[in-house]
């Protein structure tokens, strides 16, 4: 058994490290559209590029579901340093999103984004489907574009699990959206990506792809 003072330092030094997460700052981004599956999801990010990633597909997405989905995701997540970086970097720019980010115009309903800021240098949300503001807009789809290469990799362990031979369609899929910008941020994705590539029970073709996109990097 340790001694209680060797305890006594273990229990402090926890507190401490907690205490110092809890005052890092944040961005947290929410995003919701009924029409889509998943229905809603919000991805938490600190600068370091560590963060965390929920999903919930929504009841009407079940009911509709017709093939292998991917199930609602709970998980941790990295993305590079730099892409880290940069949305800190937006969020400063922007007074932590103490502002107006919707535009207000007439545009198509791409779903609703919440864009939150939290740590010692402030807080501030805001919430928009269309911005005017370039900055504000192109991280928006950068946010989408994470949370779907996220949600790519869940499907991927779901098709790994239960229908080897659907990897080669969904990993030409996942190719064509890294190549397009649909998809980016391939650190979010790194264990399964590396899991297809080592698997001789998978396709040449699943394993290749999955070499080719490992080897784009942070990206």
């Amino acid at each position: 058994m340790r001694p209680l003072w060797l305890v006594a330092i273990a229990v402090a030094l926890a507190a401490q490290s907690n205490a110092s997460r809890a005052a890092d700052p944040v961005v947290q981004v929410d995003f919701s559209n009924p029409e889509l599956s998943p229905s809603q999801w919000t991805l938490v990010l600190h600068p370091d590029g560590s963060g965390h990633f929920r999903s919930r597909m929504g009841e009407t997405s079940r009911a509709q579901l017709k093939e292998i989905e991917a199930p609602d995701v709970d998980r941790d997540l990295r993305v590079s340093k730099q892409f880290a970086i940069d949305v800190f970097e937006v969020a400063a720019r922007h007074k932590w999103f103490n502002m107006q980010c919707e535009s207000r115009l007439k545009v198509a309903f791409q779903g609703w984004k919440t864009f939150a800021y939290s740590g010692p240098s402030g807080h501030g949300s805001c919430t928009f489907n269309y911005s005017r503001d370039k900055d504000i807009q192109a991280m928006g789809e950068s946010m989408q574009a994470v949370a779907q290469t996220i949600l790519e990799g869940a499907r991927l362990e779901v098709l790994l699990q239960h229908d080897r031979l659907g990897l080669d369609q969904e990993m030409e899929f996942l190719t064509e959206e890294f190549e397009d910008g649909r998809a980016q941020q391939v650190d979010a994705i790194r264990d399964i990506l590396e899991r297809l590539a080592q698997d001789d029970e998978v396709l040449e073709r699943v394993r290749k792809r999955a070499q080719n996109l490992l080897a784009r990097g942070s990206t």
